[in-house]
């Protein structure tokens, strides 16, 4: 699960504090755990500011809050502070952000040339994938491969993401696909032809931004009777 830590604090040397800052993860670099940070100035009291700091999880927090460099850096900081700076844990439970990125993130990695990369960087183990043109729902990362890379072998291929909406734990994603058939598909040899689809998927996330299952809507008969196999 995502961990935010807020870090509220009252300071009149601000530029001070900012050197210590970026001092604090030049000396840091390459163990600093934290994946985003910003820092926000209350705007009806300039020496109010707050620290909004993103970690993968809270062990990682831990981790990188028992550095050596993190305890001197923040000895430092209270220093600079005009009262003691207050520190708010919070576990993510809902990242829309982060969804949204992961639904794109799934279609960079698909369409991308080479070896296909390992999807357990958006899909949870146990995912599963509803596909109206398939007798039977895929479950599973494996079976996800498989589905993929059927695709994968009768196309050069790439997706254009056109919309996304999200709602709850839910994003939409509608999408363009360009290809070439350059192999075998669904038993019709390669054709040469450049072909286009346009489609819609929902994916499901949980909490750590990470899909848990998927519906697609797409005109498979469409896309057949470019490649001649039907007649349109």
């Amino acid at each position: 699960m995502t961990f935010v830590q807020i870090i509220d604090c009252k300071t009149s040397r601000i530029d001070d504090m900012n050197r210590l800052m970026d001092l604090w993860v030049e000396q840091t670099k390459g163990k600093r755990t934290a994946t985003h940070s910003l820092i926000g100035k209350d705007r009806s009291d300039t020496s109010h500011f707050v620290e909004i700091v993103e970690f993968p999880s809270y062990d990682v927090a831990m981790r990188n809050s028992q550095l050596p460099e993190t305890d001197r850096i923040f000895r430092e900081m209270v220093a600079l502070c005009d009262e003691m700076p207050t520190f708010t844990d919070l576990d993510v439970v809902k990242d829309i952000q982060l969804y949204k990125a992961t639904a794109r993130r799934f279609f960079e990695l698909i369409s991308a040339e080479g070896e296909l990369a390992p999807l357990d960087e958006v899909f949870a183990e146990g995912y599963h994938d509803h596909d109206p043109t398939n007798v039977q729902d895929v479950f599973g990362m494996d079976a996800v491969r498989r589905e993929v890379e059927m695709w994968r072998g009768g196309f050069d291929f790439d997706f254009m993401v056109d919309d996304q909406i999200a709602e709850g734990d839910k994003v939409c994603t509608r999408w363009t696909w360009n290809a070439t058939h350059t192999g075998d598909f669904m038993g019709l040899e390669a054709t040469g032809r450049k072909v286009s689809m346009t489609g819609t998927v929902i994916h499901r996330f949980r909490d750590d931004g990470k899909a848990v299952e998927g519906w697609w809507q797409y005109d498979l008969l469409g896309l057949m009777g470019q490649l001649g196999a039907v007649e349109t």
